[in-house]
């Protein structure tokens, strides 16, 4: 069995400027679990929503959130695994495309 990947959704509780009626970075975590779960049925994957005035203590999860919050990305940001795969308004065949790198198939 593959190692599951691991999803990050960068976000804070209010919505970015740039991204007015837009989801939330939690709604964004939300329906994008659901939709993976559907896709990629019994194929593990893990998911964390990381808030980016409240990084977790990792180095790496810090910089992006500052990043985020100089504006150098829009949030909420998604990851697979390391790589960024959306921002903003993130577009789920992106995710879909980088899922599938991994190995993960399309339940047909």
């Amino acid at each position: 069995m593959m190692k599951p990947v691991m999803l990050s959704v960068y976000g804070a509780e209010n919505v970015c400027a740039s991204c007015v009626n837009m989801p939330t970075a939690k709604d964004t975590y939300e329906w994008l679990e659901a939709a993976l779960k559907r896709k990629y049925p019994n194929q593990p994957f893990e998911m964390q929503y990381i808030d980016i005035h409240e990084p977790p203590d990792n180095e790496h999860a810090k910089e992006l959130a500052e990043k985020i919050r100089n504006d150098e990305y829009f949030y909420p940001l998604v990851l697979v695994e390391d790589k960024i795969v959306g921002e903003g308004n993130p577009k789920l065949k992106d995710v879909y495309e980088e899922m599938e790198k991994h190995g993960y198939t399309e339940n047909r």
